[in-house]
């Protein structure tokens, strides 16, 4: 598996260990486990978008998208707030 895909950071497990999802076309192909101390700083949580480069099934770069976590993030939060109006609008 060569190539250059996006990576979400899934969850931090232990304090050390990034697990990380791999995406093409919008789906997960594929799981990585990676150091924490390998990913960029700001990557180091829950949530972050990368781009990881494999060459020869191994990680070889890792690269924080700072526009495309945001863009996540705030999508995520739209979603989370249609769903508690549409909770708030069924109790009355």
């Amino acid at each position: 598996m060569d190539g250059t895909y996006t990576g979400v950071v899934d969850r931090i497990e232990d304090g050390e260990i990034a697990v990380i999802l791999l995406e093409e076309n919008e789906q997960v192909i594929e799981q990585v486990d990676v150091p924490v101390a390998r990913l960029p700083e700001p990557a180091q949580t829950d949530g972050g978008v990368l781009s990881v480069t494999l060459e020869d099934g191994e990680i070889t770069s890792v690269e924080y998208r700072l526009d495309a976590t945001r863009e996540r993030r705030e999508s995520a939060q739209e979603k989370l707030d249609r769903l508690s109006k549409k909770l708030s609008d069924c109790e009355e």
